[in-house]
């Protein structure tokens, strides 16, 4: 709000001589308003005449007391003027905020790109690995393989026996990645030794703790050929049937089940228990 001063008595009579027109007419008239105006104008009509009562109230009291007329005038321009301001601070941020999204935009769409292409180098890559494998498998298979002299039935026997010891060695000391490698070894190298089925069930064994399922069902099927009748042979028919649970073939892991006491009628408390709970697993019947 503005506060506009008017000085003096000869300022107030100044505004009355200037509303007294405008009291007069409707002050002494006393006239009903035409029937032919409208509604809205019959309203402003009421407005200003209530305007210039105010009007002269002012000025009358100011002639009266002999003081400044005060009038209040709402200054409506600083208030639009601030008003005008704030749309405007408003509009450069959503400016600001547009630019921002449209460099976040072409920057993913720039990132989009770099990854289409990076995983096309990538997949050449593979491509060009895979045919250089292919290229260098073929040529090896090509080479004929070098002559090696047979060792002596002797050497070939101590050979044998330091290969299981040496692979029984890494399995007791927890290093199974290199036990796995050195039980398959010796099956390869010495498939027909006295210790070959042994080496299988351990093997087995090995591969079991890999979570090899397969390979080591494999090699308990190796280590129980003809049902050995040694100390390893009923818990190799268990693990067996063990690993037949893990390949989802209950049905042979109970038939396995099923040979222990007809071949092992002696196996231990130990074996006993863990084929019962195998069968639980394989719900035997």
């Amino acid at each position: 709000m503005r506060l506009r001063k008017l000085g003096g008595p000869a300022a107030a009579l100044g505004l009355l001589l200037i509303a007294a027109p405008l009291v007069a007419g409707p002050v002494a008239a006393q006239t009903p308003i035409d029937e032919s105006l409208t509604k809205r104008d019959a309203r402003r009509l009421d407005e200003m005449e209530k305007a210039v009562k105010e009007m002269r109230a002012i000025v009358f009291k100011g002639r009266d007391t002999g003081k400044p007329v005060v009038v209040d005038v709402e200054d409506n321009s600083a208030r639009i003027g601030e008003v005008t301001t704030r749309l405007q601070d408003l509009e450069q941020t959503l400016t600001k905020l547009n630019g921002s999204l449209e460099v976040a935009t072409h920057e993913l769409d720039e990132s989009r790109k770099a990854n289409a292409a990076l995983s096309a180098q990538v997949k050449s890559l593979n491509e060009r690995l895979t045919a250089l494998e292919t290229k260098q498998a073929e040529v090896a298979a090509a080479a004929p393989a070098p002559a090696a002299e047979p060792p002596s039935p002797a050497a070939a026997q101590a050979s044998a026996g330091e290969a299981f010891t040496h692979a029984r060695q890494l399995m007791l000391s927890g290093d199974y990645e290199a036990a796995e490698a050195a039980f398959r070894g010796y099956v390869e190298t010495y498939p027909d030794a006295p210790k070959t089925q042994e080496a299988r069930y351990w093997w087995g064994k090995t591969l079991a703790v890999k979570g090899s399922h397969l390979q080591a069902a494999q090699a308990y099927i190796g280590a129980i050929r003809d049902w050995p009748q040694t100390s390893w042979g009923a818990d190799a028919t268990v693990e067996l049937a063990r690993e037949l649970v893990f390949l989802k073939k209950p049905t042979d892991a109970c038939q396995t089940l099923s040979e222990v006491p007809r071949h092992y009628p002696k196996a231990s408390a130990a074996v006993k228990t863990r084929a019962a709970a195998v069968s639980a697993q394989a719900k035997c019947h």
